[in-house]
């Protein structure tokens, strides 16, 4: 995600506004109207299977893939400002009117899970642990799994 927004210039004063506006509309007419930014989704509650269960505070990127692998869920609405992560894939439903995503965890759950502070390294260690938590599969066996069904030269 951007921290600095170099080269971004606002648009000269003497253009043409309705022009601007058209120019970037053909610019984006094959854009997927279902992708989001990043920024869209901080804030977003996150519902689960009982109740809600706090809000989007941030997400953790993959650096060498570019996969979001967790989001940073903020409890503090429900449970004394505890963080946690939560993969996305578990979210089962988004309601962008609503400002909402579901995932398929109970609060308890939530509660219960390892807490998460920006300083903690989230290695494989940290993932194993999230994981084992949830009594989920980890996302790398797949990984595993499509590694060892390559043919092998």
């Amino acid at each position: 995600m951007l921290t600095r927004h170099d080269g971004f210039v606002s648009p000269p004063h003497d253009e043409d506004p309705q022009v601007t506006k058209d120019s970037k509309a053909e610019q984006h007419q094959d854009d997927d109207i279902h992708l989001r930014s990043c920024q869209a989704i901080i804030d977003y509650h996150i519902h689960a299977t009982d109740g809600d269960i706090g809000h989007i505070e941030g997400l953790l990127i993959d650096e060498d893939t570019w996969a979001i692998r967790y989001m940073i869920v903020n409890t503090s609405n429900w449970w004394l400002g505890h963080q946690v992560l939560i993969p996305p894939h578990w979210i089962q439903d988004i309601s962008w009117a609503d400002a909402k995503a579901s995932v398929n965890l109970t609060r308890h759950e939530v509660k219960d899970a390892p807490p998460y502070n920006d300083s903690m390294q989230v290695d494989r260690k940290a993932e194993m642990v999230i994981y084992n938590h949830y009594e989920r599969p980890g996302y790398w066996l797949d990984d595993d799994k499509s590694d060892t069904a390559k043919p092998q030269p």
